[in-house]
């Protein structure tokens, strides 16, 4: 027996005695967690439902739609009110969760045609805003944006719902898969078009109309978060009135800020206060420096070109 196999049985005891502390992260009982695994599936399944024939499941070889739609919605429902089950006994006092939980699974899927109507307005934005697409199926097949923004829209009915946790493990999925941040809770019009998309933070209390573009890196956000949460339940995150396109980088933040429609923002902009409409804010131009450099490739103005890297000196000779 090696050294390490005579003391993992000695390092095993000290960890299961340190999960004894019943501290928040102490937790044992996996039965009474949602799955992880379970919502990510779950959210795959929806994308199926919200777009037929663009999401296919190789073991579905039904090619009658209410067969196969039908196998969907009750592989779903069955996950679904499952695991809303298991996170309303875990947080909250409702006495009867699983009748509590089958009236909500309902309810969710009684809002999917919304849903995908909304989402078809997305879908226009971003064909009639990126001259780079050049169809709609390349914008459902590709675009991250789109996914981020579909699978919010999913995940705000849960939320509207007052269903726990869940959408935002679903939103947070989105999250690590796009790099676009977009908190269930949100607010978010018709028409709505992320372009790029990565580094987009989207928090809780921030309402947007339609029509409303977004590039990347934008962050709509709280102006401070030290109250913790003595917060919750304020208006935290600004509000972003219809026809409104905001650039690259800009930074929009706190609770009392309006961007008034048909405003454009420009990249780079940080903003607490609110802009009136029909306003067009932006950094004044930097003054750029230029200062000549030597060539690293041969040119008209440069007959012996130096070296691209220090060791070509050598490489060279």
């Amino acid at each position: 027996m090696t050294p390490i196999e005579q003391q993992i049985e000695g390092i095993v005891d000290g960890i299961l005695l340190d999960y004894q502390n019943h501290r928040d992260i102490d937790k044992l009982n996996l039965f009474r967690q949602p799955d992880k695994a379970v919502v990510i599936d779950m959210i795959d399944k929806l994308l199926r439902i919200v777009y037929p024939g663009f999401y296919r499941d190789r073991s579905y070889r039904m090619y009658n739609a209410k067969h196969n739609l039908s196998m969907l919605i009750e592989d779903v429902m069955y996950n679904l009110n499952k695991q809303i089950t298991i996170v309303l006994e875990g947080m909250t006092a409702e006495e009867n969760p699983e009748e509590k939980a089958q009236a909500l699974s309902i309810a969710f899927f009684r809002e999917i045609p919304k849903v995908r109507a909304v989402v078809q307005t997305d879908v226009e934005a971003f064909y009639d805003g990126d001259p780079a697409a050049s169809s709609t199926d390349e914008i459902i097949f590709c675009y991250p944006g789109l996914y981020a923004i579909t699978v919010y829209r999913l995940a705000h009915i849960l939320y509207t719902l007052q269903v726990p946790l869940l959408p935002r493990i679903m939103t947070e999925h989105a999250h690590s898969t796009t790099g676009i941040d977009i908190n269930p809770g949100a607010t978010i019009g018709k028409y709505f078009f992320i372009d790029h998309g990565t580094g987009i933070v989207i928090g809780e209390t921030t309402v947007i109309g339609d029509h409303v573009k977004v590039y990347q890196g934008v962050t709509l956000g709280a102006l401070t978060t030290r109250g913790g949460q003595s917060l919750r339940g304020r208006k935290r995150h600004p509000t972003i009135e219809d026809h409104v396109t905001i650039y690259a980088g800009a930074s929009i933040l706190g609770g009392g800020t309006v961007i008034g429609r048909d405003s454009v923002i420009g990249s780079n902009v940080f903003i607490t206060s609110s802009i009136p409409p029909c306003t067009t804010v932006s950094i004044k131009s930097q003054e750029l420096q230029y200062k000549p450099r030597t060539c690293t490739g041969r040119c008209e103005t440069c007959e012996k070109p130096e070296p691209f890297w220090e060791g070509q000196k050598e490489a060279d000779s």
